[in-house]
């Protein structure tokens, strides 16, 4: 599994997190703990709110961009790696 991470290496991944938070980003780095240093971030996170007058639930995401991230591995959920086309 690791070796499909390192194919990745210079390419952008998508990185699902802990607490309903995903990234997509370039992978500059990684280790065997899933610690990682994505560049060129883009963070979503989604949150679910309650509305005190109808009792619906409202999805609400935010999104950041960030230059560079160190993301710690003990949230990662999971890592998609880009599409690979055969040709």
């Amino acid at each position: 599994p690791l070796d499909l991470i390192r194919l990745s290496i210079d390419e952008r991944v998508y990185v699902k997190c802990r607490n309903d938070r995903e990234l997509r980003g370039k992978l500059h780095a990684y280790d065997q703990h899933l610690n990682m240093i994505l560049g060129e971030v883009e963070e979503t996170v989604t949150s679910i709110e309650v509305d005190p007058e109808t009792d619906e639930e409202l999805v609400k995401k935010a999104t950041r961009h960030v230059g560079m991230l160190f993301v710690r591995g003990d949230i990662v959920v999971l890592v998609s790696p880009p599409l690979r086309t055969t040709g």
